[in-house]
């Protein structure tokens, strides 16, 4: 936009045409992982079967359960001696110990991965300035006469407000706004439900009663149910057993998503000569 003319000195209106719509930037949504915890499974079972998962038609299962609400600690809770047998078999060839549960409690939080850009906000392609004589002479027919608009410059009256009609001689009509309301936002974050939660825990059998002769430990998934062979005939004396890993899952995130629009504001009506 070019200065005030000399004949023209006096700054009497600056404002702004062609509102851009500029693309809001957003922060980026993310989600804090859920609360999970383990459980301990409590269905332990030796089988009649020398191959996983021991159910063969004909196989014996035999209960080699954990006490409900088992925290872990060393139990012997239906022990199964050295050498029993089932249909003249051995009972113990094979144990198998059901997957724990993993359970996520409430949901997911939602955060502002970023923090949110400062809006920069320069939204005119045409900009408008408007400059006032410094003195007006007199006409022959007694009215007030402007002078003649310089190089670069037309002559034109101003109204405010944006439902003015334009008088004869001044049939170049300009709307033009001095400021902008920004009506523009981004939608709120949120998390979709948990999945993919897991954890595992490590299991230990012994052949005493007191969690002392360790036979074997093995590491157990909360995906699939745990089996292994076993030597024919073995005593379960006791077992033990406690969390390894919880892994809580994650929700995927939603919102963060420009809404809205810039709207032009304090509107004033140009009437100008061809």
């Amino acid at each position: 936009v070019p200065d005030c003319p000399a004949d023209a000195p006096t700054l009497g209106y600056e404002g702004f045409a062609d509102l851009q719509q500029p693309p809001l930037e957003c922060a980026t949504c993310a989600c804090d992982p859920p609360e999970a915890s383990c459980t301990l499974p409590t269905d332990w079972a030796a089988a009649s079967s020398s191959s996983c998962p021991g159910d063969e038609p004909g196989t014996v299962t035999t209960s080699f359960a954990a006490p409900d609400g088992w925290d872990g600690a060393c139990t012997a809770a239906n022990a199964i001696p050295a050498d029993h047998l089932c249909n003249g078999e051995p009972c113990v060839q094979s144990l198998t110990i059901a997957a724990p549960s993993v359970v996520t409690t409430g949901a997911c939080t939602p955060r502002l991965d970023v923090p949110p850009p400062i809006p920069k906000l320069d939204p005119w392609a045409t900009r408008a300035r408007a400059c006032l004589a410094g003195a007006y002479t007199a006409c022959d027919d007694a009215t007030t006469c402007a002078p003649s608009a310089p190089s670069g410059f037309t002559t034109c009256v101003f109204h405010e407000g944006d439902d003015a009609d334009c008088p004869e001689g001044y049939a170049v009509r300009h709307l033009f706004f001095a400021d902008v309301i920004d009506g523009r936002d981004c939608t709120s974050c949120g998390c979709g439900d948990p999945t993919g939660a897991s954890c595992t825990l490590m299991a230990s059998v012994y052949r005493d009663a007191a969690c002392t002769d360790l036979l074997a430990s093995s590491v157990v998934s909360s995906s699939v149910p745990f089996c292994v062979v076993t030597p024919p005939g073995v005593a379960l004396g006791s077992k033990s057993a406690v969390i390894a890993t919880v892994e809580p899952g994650r929700c995927a995130p939603h919102g963060g998503e420009p809404v809205g629009e810039l709207r032009p504001s304090a509107p004033s009506t140009f009437c100008c000569i061809a």
